[in-house]
């Protein structure tokens, strides 16, 4: 046998040391992420509202003095008490609508009219569309019991789907007071962010970076999820003071459909037309349709002023996070995916044109 030399010895060892430290790095990485990940949509939430929201923080110093945590709570409770407002009208307007749902049902008074004639000569779908419709209109409580098991399947998704709505609220306003937590301690996070990006990406590049950051949470949260939520707000209330079927659900899609950029007119423009069917053409419903119709088009005005500041963030890019991160995280996704996806664009381009001066060219070699 032939003896193993000592600098043999030492890099062994060397060796099995560092796969030994990897490793129970590996291991505290792994239990520390499976403690942290029930909090992280939460806790990443809380950060994208935090640096939202820090710049009116800023403001306030100057009237408020320099008490951080003071200016903070009053940002938290005063965005608390507009969110509660408009929510609290949006879900007694929608308990209102079942409970007149149930009560024209039970009543018996529910009728369906029939369908005309043009209906069945719509191509592909007319005549099954029309034969359903025919007996819904005639004998309701059959079509009922054959469709049962569909219905209910329905209902129970429905009921889970405004479940995950509810507790979606929930988890925004803990993150809100979350949020409040981060911007009382700003200053110390912003020197902890930039710390941490130039650990990463090198003392020259770390500011830059974590300012790329910043800057992306505040034009997508402002130009997209910003936008939406006081679309949401102006269509809301008029389905509201009008007394719309369903205003809270319908005021939800308006949001929904904001923060996909899809027109809010696929909502507020068949409610006009049903206003105008059940009402008719009465100043209180031209009134109301020229509100909502240009409550829906708010965006167009304001997507200029606050989507184009910081940098520009590509539609295709926002609409791709939003219906992501829908498919992956339900509500709260709709809000975190438009703004992670286009922190790691800019991020990537950020990468893709920093491209090294002056290399010199050498020639492979065989």
């Amino acid at each position: 046998m032939v003896p193993t030399s000592s600098p043999e010895k030492a890099f062994t060892r060397s060796l099995l040391d560092v796969l030994i430290r990897a490793g129970l790095i590996a291991v505290l990485v792994l239990f520390c992420f499976e403690i942290f990940s029930p909090f992280r949509d939460l806790m990443l939430w809380s950060l994208i509202m935090a640096i939202t929201l820090y710049p009116l923080q800023q403001r306030l110093r100057g009237p408020l003095g320099h008490k951080e945590g003071l200016i903070a709570t009053l940002i938290v409770l005063f965005a608390i008490v507009v969110l509660m407002v408009p929510v609290y009208l949006l879900g007694t307007s929608l308990v209102d609508s079942i409970d007149q749902a149930r009560t024209i049902v039970k009543d018996g008074n529910f009728h369906i009219p029939p369908p005309v004639d043009s209906v069945a000569a719509w191509p592909l779908v007319g005549k099954p569309i029309s034969a359903i419709w025919l007996q819904a209109s005639t004998d309701l409580p059959e079509l009922t019991a054959k469709y049962l098991p569909q219905i209910k399947q329905f209902s129970i998704g429905f009921l889970g789907k405004l479940a995950g709505v509810g507790m979606g609220f929930l988890t925004f306003i803990f993150a809100l007071i979350i949020a409040g937590i981060f911007m009382a301690y700003g200053e110390s996070g912003t020197r902890s962010a930039i710390q941490i990006a130039s650990r990463i990406s090198g003392p020259g590049k770390g500011p830059k970076i974590a300012e790329l950051c910043t800057a992306t949470i505040r034009a997508v949260a402002l130009g997209v999820v910003g936008i939406a939520f006081i679309q949401m707000l102006l269509v809301g209330l008029g389905f509201v003071v009008k007394g719309v079927p369903g205003a809270g659900l319908l005021a939800l899609a308006v949001l929904l459909l904001g923060i996909m950029q899809l027109p809010a007119t696929l909502i507020t423009v068949p409610v006009i037309a049903y206003v105008f069917a059940t009402e008719g053409a009465s100043t209180a419903s031209i009134v109301f349709a020229i509100y909502v119709f240009v409550a829906g088009l708010v965006d167009n005005v304001l997507k200029p002023l606050l989507l184009g500041r910081g940098v520009d963030v590509p539609m295709p890019v926002v609409l791709i996070g939003a219906l992501g991160g829908m498919v992956t995280s339900g509500i709260l996704g709709l809000f975190i995916g438009p703004v992670v996806l286009a922190v790691g664009y800019q991020l990537f381009w950020q990468w893709v044109e920093d491209q090294p001066q002056n290399r010199p060219d050498v020639s492979p070699t065989l």
